[in-house]
């Protein structure tokens, strides 16, 4: 419905406004969740709501959905939604856009008199960021069926803090039950990489997310003397853990464009200059995009392990152990929601092209309960989870224009 277009500067200034809460000096935000300041930004934009007419519920884990009736209320809502939580150095526009973003197509649609034929929602999902309670993703995973209520409100933050308890401190321990009925569910968001802005694109159609799998690895050798020890005679469990790290690249770099290999934490023992290290601990994260692709990452990884403990890889064997710490399958989102956002875009004249997530988002989870699909925006420089995240206004409008296009064909289809 390319008619109707959404008020880029009130988006803008809503970001700017909800910025202020838990404003860091490097321009950023610290909102953690189910503090005293995600209290505050909470109340600042269920303001809003209530202000926009819709009607605010508040799920036993905190989510918050704000209604707008349509004019048939027996039918699912069209959803779209995202969090208000931030990193510890986090900046404006992670989870919060996406917020904002439906909450200016609930007012434009208000001011425009326009009554969708299914009722529309807006959530603002608890914890997303998991930067102080786990699991990530929280709210959402809870309402998807992933984890239970039960876990999420007794999760424990590094003081001690149960989730139950804050919830109650900040006032957003709700009555409703969590879970509810959903035809299609919308999330926009920035982009968190480089893609869209390297090749100068304004809108993001997100057709699905990578598959991830997190490995941790052990290879353990035998320390010794760093002077006496003949090289031929070393147990040197760092040099054959730097042949999968470097095999971590290579696997990810074999299954382009979508294959993602990661080394992110490192650990020696023991850690000393003149001794050889005996053990090493270390982290491996693999994504793709195909379940089968994912797989056979996961099988070349296992192969690589295989070939350092037999002694293939160095002439000396080395013992590896290999555990599984986490599995997300791949995500594919739904292609009738896809066509909307294509087809918005491209009526609006903004260009566009198709783009995968490899990060977490709510619209991961709810991909299991509705059909779902994401718009991504870029960011400068492709930094997300910085107090230096930005994004040019113009393009937050646009996405957000989108959005009310796409919330609005589906709503009406």
């Amino acid at each position: 419905m390319t008619t109707l277009s959404i008020n880029g500067d009130r988006l803008w200034q809503s970001l700017m406004d909800l910025a202020e809460i838990g404003a860091t000096p490097k321009g950023g935000n610290a909102r953690l969740a189910l503090t005293a300041l995600d209290g505050q930004g909470r109340d600042l934009v269920v303001g809003w709501m209530r202000e926009a007419g819709l009607s605010v519920t508040v799920d036993k884990v905190g989510n918050i959905f704000g209604r707008r009736a349509g004019r048939n209320n027996s039918l699912p809502p069209v959803m779209t939604g995202s969090h208000i939580d931030t990193q510890p150095t986090g900046g404006k526009f992670d989870g919060c856009y996406g917020v904002m973003a439906g909450l200016e197509v609930m007012r434009t649609l208000n001011e425009r008199g326009v009554t969708t034929e299914a009722p529309l929602e807006l959530a603002i999902w608890t914890n997303e960021e998991g930067s102080r309670f786990v699991p990530v993703m929280m709210g959402s995973g809870v309402f998807a069926g992933i984890f239970s209520a039960e876990t999420a409100l007794n999760a424990r933050d590094a003081d001690g803090k149960r989730v139950a308890d804050e919830l109650k401190a900040i006032g957003y321990a709700g009555d409703a039950e969590v879970g509810r009925p959903v035809g299609a569910y919308f999330e926009a968001h920035i982009e968190q990489g480089p893609v869209l802005e390297a090749e100068d694109k304004v809108i993001g159609v997100v057709t699905g997310s990578l598959g991830l799998r997190w490995y941790d690895v052990t290879v353990t050798g035998m320390e010794a003397h760093a002077g006496p020890t003949p090289m031929p005679l070393r147990k040197d469990a760092l040099y054959g853990a730097t042949f999968l790290m470097q095999e971590v690249v290579k696997i990810a770099n074999d299954f382009a464009p979508h294959g993602r290999g990661t080394v992110g934490v490192v650990n020696i023992h023991p850690s000393s200059r003149n001794v050889i290290p005996g053990a090493v601990k270390f982290t491996v994260d693999l994504r793709h995009l195909d379940p089968e692709r994912l797989g056979e990452m996961d099988a070349r990884l296992r192969a690589a392990c295989a070939a350092l403990r037999d002694g293939t890889t160095t002439g000396t064997p080395l013992e590896v152990v290999v555990e599984d710490v986490q599995y997300f399958p791949p995500t594919p989102f739904a292609p009738g929601l896809i066509g909307h956002v294509r087809e918005e875009a491209g009526a609006r004249g903004y260009t566009h092209q198709d783009i995968v997530t490899g990060a977490g988002h709510d619209a991961v989870y709810l991909a299991g309960v509705a059909p779902t699909a994401m718009i991504f925006v870029p960011c400068k420089d492709g930094i997300s989870h910085n107090e230096i995240e930005d994004a040019r206004p113009e393009h937050l409008e646009a996405g957000a224009n989108v959005l009310l296009g796409a919330m609005v064909a589906q709503a009406n289809a």
